[in-house]
């Protein structure tokens, strides 16, 4: 076990850690370092890149960018999509893609639509090169793609998202900011017991994802009229709950595996 790279980091953690209501189980951590979990949790991180780009692009959609413009962030997507999803490509394909290079026009209607395109769409680069990242990794150790069922977590979240705006938007901005947060801090749990190769790209990981989680919360305060702290704090129970619970299965966002 080598806590010496993550050693750097633990004052940019202090924040996260004060976010989440509890930290990781430990039983979770047990079950996630084993050699045998390692394809799980690699797959199920791709997957969840994938995913985090994949939202950041729908708040984009909907709440931020001209029309014509919506079309660059399904072009940005489809190659990853198309390998994860359909099994079409491979890692050339992706590597090759359309990047999200062109400057998007904001929608004139949207509030803020300025800042949420500069912070979603940089989100949006970093999660599909970490994507790249993890893709090589597994490459690396033949660990192939096959469909993986997600954890109930995001789900979970998602179904306390509010009906009606700008409020449905500001609990989208919340689970984002708590997504984040636990990825910052299970990438930390996890690094100390995994190879050195794993270990440092999941070191190399940390400062983005603490960014991401503070950018969510900025865009989720600007965008409410009243402060969003008690909405906040209820996200962060119900978010401690899923984490603390027994799941049936490991992924890399579930809570205790029931097996454990």
């Amino acid at each position: 076990m080598n806590h010496s790279l993550v050693e750097p980091y633990l004052k940019l953690l202090e924040p996260i850690r004060c976010f989440l209501l509890c930290p990781t189980p430990q039983k979770w951590i047990q079950q996630a370092v084993r050699e045998e979990n390692l394809p799980v949790i690699l797959l199920d991180h791709l997957h969840c890149e994938l995913k985090a780009a994949q939202s950041a692009a729908l708040l984009l959609r909907r709440y931020a960018v001209n029309k014509d413009h919506a079309q660059a962030l399904l072009d940005a997507l489809q190659p990853y999509e198309d390998l994860v999803y359909r099994g079409i490509g491979g890692i050339e394909q992706v590597q090759q893609s359309k990047q999200l290079s062109q400057a998007l026009k904001a929608a004139e209607s949207q509030p803020y639509a300025d800042e949420i395109i500069d912070k979603m769409s940089r989100l949006i680069r970093e999660e599909l090169h970490h994507f790249q990242q993890v893709l090589e990794i597994m490459q690396a150790r033949d660990i192939p793609l096959y469909k993986l069922s997600a954890s109930r977590y995001a789900a979970s979240l998602i179904r306390h998202v509010r009906t009606y705006e700008p409020q449905a938007l500001i609990d989208k901005l919340i689970i984002g900011a708590l997504i984040e947060a636990r990825s910052c801090e299970r990438f930390a749990e996890l690094a100390p017991y995994l190879d050195e190769d794993i270990t440092r790209f999941y070191v190399s990981l940390l400062r983005s994802e603490a960014r991401h989680y503070q950018d969510y919360l900025e865009l989720a305060q600007k965008l409410s009229d009243t402060d969003i702290t008690e909405r906040v704090n209820q996200f962060r129970e119900w978010e401690a709950e899923l984490i603390t619970s027994e799941d049936t299965e490991l992924r890399f966002h579930s809570g205790v595996p029931a097996h454990a």
